[in-house]
């Protein structure tokens, strides 16, 4: 099917964008593995229509929420004000095509915790070995990502064998946690950021970066902004002050997201 995307939609600045690491580079855009779902996504043209390789049906069920095409994103970046702010209105108009996905909250949670101290290829390497170790298989080349009772059940080798080092005690604990109910991820989506984000911080492995990035990317808390190496020198260099962090809510994640990617591809 065909769809035309007239808001903010880049498909490589997502990819990139450190939040997302089930997208795969093709001939003709990106492959996708989300929910159960392979999804084949590339631009037709120089405009904003694009090709994918679903029914409409499932578009409408998933695919469009996931985007989450309901959010205007462009009217977010117009809160930004030149004058007041024009680092972040340069961020934003370099970033502009980025979008926070709708994302598993299960899948997110252990993916940010492999992430710690590793760079995104080494990230998704290790995402890939764990789908294919325990997974569903989608079809001959896609697994789903597995859930708590399976990912629990691996031994401690077979999780080392994923490149997981010192992260493989976390996710267990938190597997364990989660496939005995002592997570669960219904009640957490109904709590205010400040409860959530206490109740991520008590699980064995989740500090505040771990914490922050599940409530952005896990349960789309826009108003998250998880601070890594390259946001926390933005920062100090650009906001010694502090970020105005009031001026944009409840959308300081979407900025944060602006700020990560214009710092680590054009303002190395």
């Amino acid at each position: 099917m065909q769809v035309e995307i007239t808001d903010d939609f880049d498909l490589k600045k997502i990819a990139d964008s450190g939040q997302c690491f089930r997208w795969t580079r093709t001939e003709g855009g990106y492959r996708i593995v989300a929910g159960g779902h392979v999804l084949e996504i590339g631009k037709i043209g120089d405009g904003q229509q694009f090709e994918l390789n679903c029914s409409e049906d499932v578009y409408e069920q998933f695919w469009k929420h996931y985007f989450d095409l309901d959010l205007q994103y462009a009217a977010i970046r117009a809160k930004i004000d030149p004058e007041r702010d024009p680092y972040l209105y340069k961020a934003a108009a370099c970033g502009r095509g980025i979008r926070i996905l709708n994302q598993n909250p299960w899948e997110m949670l252990i993916t940010f915790i492999i992430s710690q101290r590793k760079n995104i290829p080494a990230i998704r390497l290790s995402v890939e070995k764990l789908c294919k170790l325990s997974g569903n298989k989608i079809d001959e080349d896609n697994w789903a990502f597995p859930g708590p009772d399976r990912l629990a059940s691996l031994p401690e080798a077979q999780l080392l064998g994923c490149g997981l080092g010192y992260r493989v005690k976390y996710i267990q604990r938190v597997a364990r946690a989660a496939a005995d109910g002592e997570i669960d991820f219904d009640r957490m989506a109904k709590l205010p950021d400040k409860d959530l984000r206490d109740e991520l911080m008590k699980l064995y492995g989740v500090g505040v970066k771990v914490a922050n990035c599940e409530m952005l990317f896990g349960f789309h808390r826009l108003d998250s902004f998880p601070e890594d190496v390259w946001v926390l020198r933005l920062l100090q260099e650009q906001y010694p002050d502090g970020f105005p962090f009031s001026l944009y809510r409840p959308y300081n994640g979407i900025m944060q997201q602006y700020l990560f990617w214009y710092r680590r591809t054009v303002q190395i």
